[in-house]
């Protein structure tokens, strides 16, 4: 696992963006794995612009979300086919037959997981995988006591999680009570891994996740396993994982 440490957000989300560029311009039909938040949010920004420099061309890039509200239109302000296309993909010369979110207006949700997972498996899996994490250390919506086998599929959202998202909403009882996320086995199959954080409140959390003991209560403590994994903080975020004392 490598760290980097970034001195503020802008930063990060600069390094985010030119290790994107970087594998693109390695395999231009790269398969990458993309997450919404605050916190991608400057590292679409910095795509966006290297884009419409000429700097790098995703035409023959093939996208997968992370993970969408269940029972949320994909036109719906709050769901994160639009996040995605606001932020990124209206910005950017990706073919739109290359763009993979999961549909949370379903009839049938454990189908469409199903149909995401061999989607994935037909493109010959993910490429580079980016990630942030969540306040109780969800990554993608597997909440904590998510299987470490778990694939993409329907789960209900904790209390915590809905909380923390209803900045985004009117109000807590508009915060959708379940989600489809692609599953930790799914994520830890990916080749290459991103993890993004930033901000004091993370600092902990991130330490937990990369320092502590590995175990499902902490779902993305899973990520210590995965061969190549670049984790890229903000001074806030690191700074737990400075100190030399690890946390437990």
């Amino acid at each position: 696992m490598k760290i980097i440490i970034a001195k503020n957000y802008q930063s990060m989300s600069r390094k985010a963006a030119d290790l994107i560029i970087r594998q693109i311009q390695m395999k231009k039909n790269s398969v990458l794995g993309l997450a919404t938040g605050n916190t991608p949010l400057g590292m679409y920004k910095n795509l966006v612009r290297a884009c419409k420099k000429g700097e790098v061309s995703f035409k023959k890039t093939t996208a997968f979300n992370l993970d969408e509200y269940a029972g949320l239109s994909e036109n719906s302000k709050n769901s994160y086919h639009y996040y995605m296309r606001e932020n990124l993909f209206k910005h950017i010369d990706i073919d739109k037959k290359n763009i993979f979110i999961l549909n949370g207006a379903a009839k049938n949700l454990k189908k469409e997981c199903e149909n995401f997972e061999k989607m994935i498996k037909e493109r010959k899996g993910i490429d580079l995988q980016i990630l942030g994490i969540g306040l109780n250390d969800h990554i993608g919506f597997n909440e904590p006591g998510s299987s470490f086998k778990s694939k993409t599929r329907p789960v209900n959202l904790t209390t915590a999680t809905r909380k923390a998202n209803r900045k985004y909403f009117s109000g807590i009882n508009e915060v959708p009570k379940k989600a489809l996320t692609m599953g930790l086995a799914t994520i830890m199959r990916a080749k290459k891994i991103i993890l993004l954080a930033s901000g004091k409140e993370k600092a902990e959390i991130i330490a937990k996740a990369l320092k502590g003991k590995i175990k499902p209560t902490v779902p993305a403590s899973i990520l210590q396993k995965h061969p190549d994994v670049t984790v890229i903080l903000d001074k806030e975020a690191a700074g737990i994982i400075l100190l030399p004392k690890l946390v437990k």
